[in-house]
């Protein structure tokens, strides 16, 4: 059994899709969370509330700005004085097409790339500061299938962002598992979140589900009974690993 009491954890993205489930479960399983989310007012602070101020403390911040970003972690350590796992899970999946002009392009490229990776690595930096005297912690960084097998042509810029994030994960293992800090990804194919709208708008979730081995897409309480399995320190020694979780679709 799973057992997060006496945890703190900071998932950012927290207001639906996967990072609502890993709130919910990680509340389920006796941890307490700061859950993030891009605005006050939405789906995240709604769920905090459901669950309790005593559980769950809500902090807003807009990711595509880095300098908003050592002010969110200060906010979190505040809830509990300290945090022992960081689950960085918010994210986009917009579309940059060769066709559109170069500012259209370029304005999603760094959009992309400032929410999917370099907020990600702007809070790694934040946690292993904060770890590396209190003895250690543990980062759970969500990735995507897309890293490894790339992505459609308009999703190029997600695919390098996610690429990067599983480098970052192995880099950050690799450094400082001597101070206790731990690192792992997790890779999800479709699952069925808003994240995926567009494409089940256009195919239905069958057409997604045709394409995984498995015949079915995943759902948020998969992805996140991973990753609170990674959160709870039960698989220090895959420390720098990705877990894959798309239903055979892509087998690394």
């Amino acid at each position: 059994m799973i057992d997060m009491t006496g945890k703190t954890l900071l998932v950012t993205g927290g207001g639906g899709g996967i990072g609502a489930a890993c709130v919910r479960l990680a509340v389920e399983l006796g941890g307490k969370v700061v859950l993030h989310d891009v605005r006050a007012g939405g789906a995240g602070e709604k769920l905090a509330q459901e669950l309790g101020a005593d559980k769950v403390r809500f902090v807003a911040a807009d990711l595509s700005d880095g300098a908003n970003v050592p002010k969110l972690w200060q906010e979190a350590l505040a809830f509990q004085g300290r945090l022992d796992v960081l689950v960085n899970n918010a994210g986009i999946y917009e579309p940059a097409d060769v066709s559109y002009d170069f500012a259209k392009w370029e304005k999603a490229w760094h959009r992309t790339l400032e929410i999917c990776l370099v907020a990600p690595g702007h809070l790694c930096r934040e946690a292993i500061d904060s770890f590396i005297p209190q003895g250690g912690g543990i980062i759970v960084n969500i990735a995507s299938r897309a890293g490894f097998r790339g992505d459609d042509p308009d999703y190029m810029h997600y695919a390098a962002a996610k690429g990067g994030v599983v480098a970052m994960t192995r880099t950050i293992a690799r450094g400082y598992g001597k101070q206790g800090i731990t690192c792992f990804a997790v890779a999800p194919g479709f699952v069925n979140t808003a994240l995926n709208k567009g494409f089940f708008d256009q195919y239905g979730i069958q057409g997604a589900a045709d394409t995984i081995p498995l015949g079915e897409v995943a759902e948020p309480i998969d992805v996140a009974r991973t990753v609170m399995f990674l959160a709870s320190g039960h698989a220090k020694h895959a420390t720098g690993t990705t877990v894959h979780i798309n239903g055979a679709s892509y087998v690394h």
